[in-house]
């Protein structure tokens, strides 16, 4: 067993975990710190995407009293509907557009330039988001969400196709634009997240199948538990930090990190893989 991989491992799934459904980009730290670790051939790939899984089952762990509650009330209540087919619909756009354009962006765009722009990008969208009027906010509760909201936040989640922009960054700020409450956008980001993140992580293991190998158990598995529980800390941490602070931290620390690795890129103090 190598203890540096498996230490290696805990890292990854660390980061994950931490940054998953932060509006921080867990793909860009992710391609990051596989960067800097070494982990960057196909292996870790695949490695990368199984360990979302963790952060997933924290997700519905914090939130399994609402989603239990939704399925059982499926018969009988028209909001419980309304909810199942709002996350259906924000997940579509997600399906349509990987299929198209996924392989592409892969190709292209998984680099340390691109990704340190768009956190600075990101980091800017969020301080301009945050600046708009208390009055603007149409909606103050997931329940209260219509069909053609949810497809609005879907489009908008496709941003983060782009590494570095983050998933749970474009759906919580697009939807505060888009009129929701802080609370209400945090939450239909989570929620978003479970569909999504399990039909992309099983769509590109099914893909990547090649490069799994029994030997690799032990990393897996690692990764997976440690992404579970700081991805478990990190949502519960942060449903509680909303309630009573703005996002405008996480932006000035998309613009520090992004601005970092800019600087390291270009002067040569780092190497970052490509």
């Amino acid at each position: 067993m190598d203890l540096v991989l498996l230490l290696k491992a805990a890292i990854m799934g660390m980061v994950e975990g931490l940054t998953e459904f932060l509006p921080i980009s867990s793909t860009g730290h992710l391609i990051l710190t596989g960067s800097l670790l070494g982990l960057t051939d196909e292996r870790s790939k695949v490695f990368d995407i199984a360990i979302q899984t963790g952060a997933i089952i924290a997700v519905i762990i914090v939130y399994w009293q609402r989603l239990r509650d939704a399925v059982l009330q499926l018969p009988a209540s028209s909001q419980a509907r309304r909810f199942v087919a709002n996350v259906a619909i924000g997940f579509l756009p997600a399906v349509v557009l990987g299929l198209l354009f996924g392989k592409l962006i892969k190709a292209h765009l998984f680099n340390a330039p691109v990704v340190a722009s768009t956190f600075i990008l990101g980091g800017l969208i969020i301080l301009w988001a945050e600046r708009r009027p208390a009055t603007s906010v149409r909606l103050a509760e997931v329940e209260q969400m219509g069909p053609m909201d949810a497809l609005k936040v879907g489009l908008v989640q496709c941003l983060a196709m782009i590494p570095g922009t983050s998933r749970s960054g474009a759906t919580i700020i697009g939807g505060m634009l888009l009129g929701l409450s802080r609370k209400a956008a945090t939450d239909f980001s989570f929620f978003l997240a479970i569909p999504t993140l399990i039909g992309a992580g099983a769509y590109s293991l099914y893909k990547e199948r090649s490069h799994l190998v029994a030997s690799d158990a032990p990393m897996f598995v690692v990764g997976l538990i440690v992404s579970f529980l700081s991805a478990w800390v990190c949502v519960r941490w942060l449903l509680r930090y909303i309630a009573t602070h703005s996002f405008n931290a996480f932006a000035w620390y998309r613009i520090a990190f992004g601005g970092v690795v800019l600087l390291t890129y270009y002067t040569g103090w780092v190497t970052w893989a490509d």
